[in-house]
């Protein structure tokens, strides 16, 4: 039986009737296509978030190392000017 748009294919009753003696997988491309392109996206969206948080811990960890050698600094400087006071 040929197959057009307007008609659908005919159906394999022993395949669906028995499925475990069914070998021939069956897959949708379009559902397919569908689902690998979320997978897709959801790994981009993934390595997005990462890139984005690792910038920022790069950016809070030179903050805060930039703000002790200030500190220290500060403190060696008013050590200095007390020891050189007395």
């Amino acid at each position: 039986m040929a197959t057009d748009a307007t008609t659908f294919p005919e159906g394999d009753a022993e395949a669906e009737l028995n499925p475990g003696l069914n070998k021939n997988l069956q897959v949708d491309p379009v559902s397919s296509e569908i689902a690998s392109d979320k997978i897709q996206q959801n790994l981009e969206r993934m390595e997005n978030a990462k890139a984005k948080r690792d910038a920022t811990q790069t950016l809070k960890r030179t903050i805060i190392i930039s703000a002790v050698i200030v500190a220290v600094a500060g403190a060696a400087f008013a050590i200095t000017k007390k020891l050189k006071e007395k």
